[in-house]
């Protein structure tokens, strides 16, 4: 068993490497090339537009659940035949399915309102820091460059 002091020591030798965690799909900084599943510039972004799309595409999974439950129900009259041995279990099984789908339905629809929460929230915050940088920046003009000008070149 490795104790808390041995574990810790090994942690702030990892930190002291740069060994540090990382997005599995982000690029490796060390420049190898390798590592990253993404094979991206090692930046994240987000979009709004794209959470309001799952928003959406929730509902309209939400819709077409509720249609196949639906469907569903309307095989379902008639079904229980008296005296047919397996009708019971015909039922069983009916009210499981109607059940998960159900549920499933329930859940597309309350994932719908947390989704666009988190596109607008992601949105502003990108605002908020766009504008504060915007603000250092107008604030914080850069000095001409020394050497002359470049002579209309």
């Amino acid at each position: 068993m490795v104790t808390f002091d041995s574990e810790w020591a090994g942690l702030k030798q990892q930190a002291a490497a740069g060994a540090d965690m990382r997005l599995a799909s982000a690029a490796p900084t060390d420049g190898s090339g390798g590592g990253g599943g993404g094979g991206g510039k090692g930046d994240l972004k987000s979009d709004k537009a794209v959470w309001d799309r799952a928003s959406k595409d929730l509902a309209g999974l939400s819709t077409t659940v509720k249609g196949g439950a639906s469907a569903l129900e309307t095989g379902q009259k008639g079904a229980a035949a008296a005296g047919v041995e397996s009708a019971t279990a015909q039922a069983e099984l009916y009210q499981s399915w109607k059940t998960y789908l159900e549920k499933l339905s329930g859940k597309c629809t309350s994932l719908q309102g947390p989704l666009e929460k988190a596109g607008q929230g992601q949105y502003e915050n990108d605002a908020a820091i766009e504008s504060g940088f915007r603000q250092v920046d107008a604030q914080y003009k850069d000095t001409p460059a020394t050497g002359g000008s470049d002579g209309g070149r």
